[in-house]
């Protein structure tokens, strides 16, 4: 039988090698919980095994949670992150910090070291190699930096003329750059003669030194050896070990000529007499923790390299190692297990002894009970009051951040419950409070003994760590009104006063009080200050160039004729536009059933985890597609970002309510993979998936004309073939359109004839002006997909003359990486020309050119050898601008950068960048002097803009570049040249609005925007909170332009996250703003408070039942007083700053009771 326990203490831990004790009931948080109880009272490393990588890196995070005060380490040995046999290799970064584990492991005392099942079977380099390899580097030591120079390249180090990542070097003079495997930043080491003079780190971005430091200790470069020998033992040890002739064999050839591809780590046995696994590692007294169904995960594992080995194994280009030679299997993890003592752990509880089991216990926990609040109930924290009453133990709140800790504090006080703010468990331990709260990464409660652990998930929902994601999406108006572009002398457009330019942010006293101000300049001078609580009624000027701004004069109506003449042309374009989409909303299209069952496995079976943008997406087209009108959304999201995805699911509601799709897109070489991916994502469901493009010959398009005609083809992808007027459908029920930029005019107007019928779902990387502006004053829906799908890097981007050296580099640095790289000149009559030049400077290169004016078979072919790693260097035009996904090049030179549009640019650098390896594109051009205007502000615009997700920025900067011309006609480009792009927006969105209501729009009335509060106290964000002008514009302007109380508590929780917890100032402000947006819903224009009171003065719609305000000047004589008919005066004692905040809000109270 087995016995129950509450604490480890109660049972000991096994104690010698091949002792195991069974734990039943270990669920939740009890995990994290045992795991830092073994460590503490273990003298000795911990060895925790989970069943992937996702639960090993929560179980760290719960595990150092537990530990934080006991100076036990908790550390995760990382996952290559490849699959078996893949043809990719890990990060630099990666390799680092598996490097940095291992080298630290034997001398560890103590520790907890987390490994998932799968990784902890690879075989690894022996330890002898990792300690052999290994350097330290001193102050005041002498170095010979051409030996320095061998050493390193022998330790698998690489050579470039700028260290960015880890294990790269390079020598400048007495300079020598580095940075080490297991190091956080690179070095930088000074010289004197051949003295080692200063050792400092330096920030990889700005090249930048930062400290100094005595010495660095540095590991190899690779796991496995780069030199001579080791290339020589690999050649040996390939022939004894694989069949295949060796001259087939890309793999061979490129480790013999000294080049190491992507996936070598696969052939890692090759490089070394005998190779480690994690177990010859461990210090010999080391505890293994791991589930008592571990057999099951090591087995799932040998499956699947079995499989993957059986798929890949006849490829002569490219052999592979039999899986014992890489992978530990199940009996051999069962073996080097039994050598250590053992805690197996489950969540059932464990009813008997199994053999090779000392002890049997079941942890004496249970769940939490529901303790949800419920905000209809009569008591919303009901459940919670009553489990704390009926609990005689000790309870521990727990909120995911210190921003959710606050607002956790707030609502928790609203109930009358306070429980005592700790720094961590151990202060919690040491605690007498019956309740505490503190900030933990915990998701799952329990209660244990006399202890009970609630996370805010238990309280609040599940809702809580995906709300933050999510709140942080780009709204697609404030990246037009961000003004974290905003420098000095940058044009801002001011609503009431015109456009001028910005000076700078200024503090100014104002009645006794420090407030603060950004000061903006006008025609002759004339400088206007303007409160940060007015921030909202300023945006980034966007029209002209900002150097050709107009400048308006303060004081003339100047500013108020320009905007009344852009207000009228406004309102002619409104008229226009909304004739062409009356059409759309009068007519009916298909209103679909909400999905149900089978919709829901279908998006189940979708293998990535969506981000929440794509969530977003998806929702908002879903219910689209719902309304009776036919839906017509613009999905904008970076290349890569997972549009199709949304696109599939509109597709499957489609068909399964028996409406027909058509998916449109610019080349034939994408519809080829469109078609593709459709009939893979469909292939478990009865749908019938054609294509329709200049690969199929004319008979069978005859035959997919038919199949359309007669309703057997469910979904046709295909190029504007699918547009031509004989092809006819049974019943199309939508139709997506995927980077629409590339149609011409004709297709375009054949599109939007569909628009008033059917469902239209278009894809865009970088959205066109006229697209965007549409969707942007609400005529078609816009979704922007701005988060990166996980482990994605930004691209890194470069603007440069031709050189052939950088173009060597460029091009070695990823073909030695085991990459492939697209060379873009986009002019067919030189490109063989390029092709010799190109050759000439790397001739171990392997190149194709691909263009569009070869034949069809043959551009085929040369994409699909490109596709498959059959060459590295591909010499294209812009054909690939829409071409297949390669994930292994990640490295883009563009030619002749400045004669492309910045759309282009985007789509192309989008070529590269495609799985987790760092990306790089390179723009070349002429001297600045030699490009046009545009041209350059196009090249400063994308490499700027190299954050993940700038396709929709870019395309507002194509306006401003532009001159918005193509916006909606030339007519237009006017008057945004006079306004600017918000503004004109504005306009033309309230012009709209008039329209379909029926109104005649006021062309006089100024843009509403809201209320004005003045208390009389500091109300802002102090410099030494956040010293950064940039970043306190933003901030002011997010406060400013927040929506309701929701939305300001988010922000709230946001900033004491990044800032830390609020100044009295700041708090001010949040409180300010708070007023503000209540007493707009009241309909109060402004309030304004001092020592002794202040007034209100009402709007001309007042929501305020007058009877309240009658009656208290009539009961409250000397508080309240009519000041004339629209203001209302109220006194008292306002004098402490601290209170008057408070007191007001009990007016508002009064006044709306």
């Amino acid at each position: 039988m087995s016995e129950s326990f509450q604490s480890l203490s109660q049972l000991g831990l096994p104690a010698s090698a091949g002792e195991r004790f069974a734990l039943g009931g270990v669920r939740g948080s009890t995990l994290p919980m045992l795991i830092a109880e073994a460590a503490s009272g273990y003298e000795g490393l911990l060895l925790v095994i989970t069943p992937d990588v996702q639960q090993a890196h929560q179980l760290e995070l719960e595990t150092r949670f537990f530990l934080e005060d006991a100076g036990i380490s908790v550390q995760t040995f990382p996952d290559r992150e490849t699959l078996p046999y893949d043809v990719f290799s890990p990060l630099p970064e990666l390799v680092s910090q598996r490097l940095t584990i291992l080298h630290g492991l034997q001398q560890q005392k103590r520790g907890v070291l987390v490994v998932p099942v799968g990784t902890l079977m690879h075989r690894l380099c022996p330890p002898a190699f990792v300690h052999g390899h290994s350097l330290l580097i001193s102050e005041g030591e002498t170095l010979d930096l051409g030996k320095m120079r061998a050493t390193l390249e022998q330790a698998g180090y690489r050579y470039v003329s700028q260290v960015i990542e880890h294990g790269e070097f390079t020598v400048r003079g007495s300079l020598l750059d580095l940075f080490p495997m297991g190091s956080e930043l690179p070095y930088r080491i000074d010289l004197f003669d051949d003295e080692i003079d200063s050792i400092r780190t330096f920030d990889p971005e700005t090249q930048r030194t930062i400290e100094k430091v005595a010495r660095i200790s540095m590991l190899p470069g690779r796991e496995f050896p780069t030199d001579e020998t080791a290339i020589k033992a690999f050649r040996q040890n390939y022939r004894a070990t694989i069949e295949h002739d060796p001259n087939v064999s890309i793999v061979y050839q490129e480790v013999s000529d000294g080049r190491f591809p992507g996936g070598i780590e696969y052939y890692l046995p090759l490089f070394f007499e005998e190779t480690a696994t994690l177990f010859d590692y461990l210090p010999d007294n080391t505890l293994v923790m791991a589930p008592t169904d571990i057999t099951e995960a090591t087995g799932h594992f040998d499956e699947m390299t079995g499989d993957r080995y059986e798929l890949r194994a006849h490829d002569r280009e490219r052999p592979i190692l039999p899986p014992n030679l890489l992978f530990m299997d199940s009996d051999e993890v069962n073996a080097s297990l039994k050598r250590h003592a053992g805690l197996l752990w489950q969540p059932m509880k464990i009813d008997e002894r199994r053999k090779g089991i000392a002890t049997v216990a079941n942890l004496d926990a249970r769940n939490l009970p529901p303790l949800a609040f419920n905000a209809r109930a009569t008591r919303p924290a009901g459940l919670l009051a009553d489990f704390l009453d009926g609990f005689s133990g000790r309870t521990l709140f727990t909120a995911e951040s210190a921003g959710r800790r606050e607002h956790l504090i707030e609502m928790l006080a609203g109930f009358s419950m306070k429980p005592q703010l700790v720094d961590d468990w151990g202060a919690f331990i040491q605690s007498d409070s019956a309740t505490c709260l503190t900030t933990s990464p915990v998701e799952q409660g329990c209660i244990l003994g006399d202890l009970a652990l609630i996370p805010e998930t238990a309280l609040l929902g599940e809702r809580v760590r995906q709300a933050r994601r999510q709140k942080r999406k780009s709204d697609s108006d404030q990246i037009i009104r961000n003004l974290t572009e905003l420098h000095e002398g940058a044009p801002v457009v001011h609503e009431d006063h015109g456009v001028g330019r910005f000076i700078g942010l200024q503090s100014i006293e104002v009645g006794g009080e420090t407030q603060e101000f950004l000061t903006l300049q006008y025609a002759g001078k004339d400088k206007l200050y303007v409160p940060v609580s007015s921030l909202h009624l300023i945006s980034r000027y966007a029209g002209a160039s900002p150097e050709n701004a107009p400048l308006h004069k303060l004081g003339t109506d100047q500013w108020e004729k320009a905007k009344k003449k852009a207000a009228q042309r406004a309102f002619d374009v409104a008229a226009e536009l909304l004739d062409i989409y009356a059409r759309r909303e009068a007519s009916k299209g298909i209103a679909f059933p909400p999905p149900g069952d089978e919709y829901a496995a279908f998006a189940a079976a979708f293998e990535f985890e969506e981000t929440p943008d794509q969530q977003a997406a998806i929702d908002a087209v879903i219910e689209d597609m719902q309304s009776e009108k036919p839906m017509d959304r613009v999905v904008c999201g970076d290349v890569g970002f997972g549009k199709t995805e949304v696109a599939m699911r509109a597709a499957f509601m489609a068909v399964m309510n028996g409406q027909q799709v058509a998916v449109l897109v610019p080349t034939t070489l994408l519809s080829q993979q469109h078609f593709n991916n459709f009939e893979d994502r469909f292939a478990d469901w009865p749908v019938k998936v054609a294509g329709m493009s200049r690969f199929q010959s004319a008979k069978e398009q005859k035959a997919v004309m038919a199949g359309l005609e007669a309703g057997e083809i469910d979904i046709v992808v295909g190029t504007h073939a699918v547009l031509k007027p004989e092809i006819r459908f049974k019943n199309l029920g939508l139709v997506i359109i995927d980077e629409e930029h590339r149609f011409g005019v004709r297709h375009k107007e054949k599109l939007k004839s569909l628009r008033a019928q059917v469902d239209m779902l278009t894809l865009t990387a970088t959205p066109i002006p006229r697209t965007l502006n549409m969707a942007m004053t609400g005529m078609r829906d816009l979704s922007i997909i701005a988060t990166p799908p996980v482990a994605r890097h930004p691209i890194k981007t470069f603007v440069h003359q031709w050189s052939d050296a950088m173009i060597q580099e460029a091009i070695r640095r990823e073909t030695s990486r085991g990459g492939q790289v697209y060379f873009l000149h986009n002019e067919v009559k030189t490109i063989d020309n390029m092709g010799e030049r190109l050759r000439s400077l790397i001739p171990e290169g392997r190149f194709e050119i691909a263009h569009g004016q070869m034949r069809e078979k043959e551009l085929e072919r040369v994409m699909r050898d490109f596709y498959h790693h059959r060459f590295q260097i591909l010499i294209c035009t812009t054909i690939v601008e829409s071409g297949i996904d390669v994930p292994t090049a990640n490295t883009i030179i563009i030619n002749r950068a400045d004669k492309l549009g910045l759309s282009q640019l985007h789509q192309l650098r989008g070529r590269v960048g495609r799985s987790h390896h760092r990306a790089y594109a390179y723009m070349l051009a002429p001297p600045a002097k030699s490009m046009t205007a545009d041209a350059k502000k196009r090249l400063e615009a994308i490499e700027s803009l190299e954050d993940l997700g700038a396709g929709f920025t870019l395309a507002t900067h194509d306006l401003e570049i532009r001159g918005a011309g193509e916006l909606l006609g030339d007519e237009q480009s006017g008057q945004i040249t006079e306004v600017g792009y918000a503004l004109y927006t504005e306009l033309l969105e309230r012009a709209v609005k008039a329209i379909k209501s029926g109104r005649q729009p006021e062309l006089d009335r100024p843009l509403d925007h809201g209320a004005e509060i003045d208390l009389g106290i500091p109300a802002l964000i102090p410099t030494d909170y956040l010293p950064d002008v940039h970043t306190r514009l933003v901030q002011y302007k997010r406060i400013a332009s927040a929506e309701n109380s929701d939305e300001l508590r988010e922000l709230q929780v946001e900033m004491i996250d990044r800032f830390g917890l609020l100044p009295q100032p700041l708090k001010n402000l949040f409180a300010l703003t708070r007023i503000k947006l209540r007493i707009q819903e009241m309909g109060i224009r402004k309030l304004e408070a001092g020592d002794a009171g202040g007034r209100l003065l009402f709007g001309e719609e007042p929501q305020i039942d007058f009877t309240t305000v009658i009656r208290l000047i009539q009961t409250k004589p000397d508080e309240f007083k009519l000041d004339g008919q629209d203001k209302l005066r109220f006194f008292g004692n306002f004098e402490d700053p601290e209170t008057r905040i408070d007191r007001i809000e009990t007016v508002l109270a009064t006044l709306a009771a």
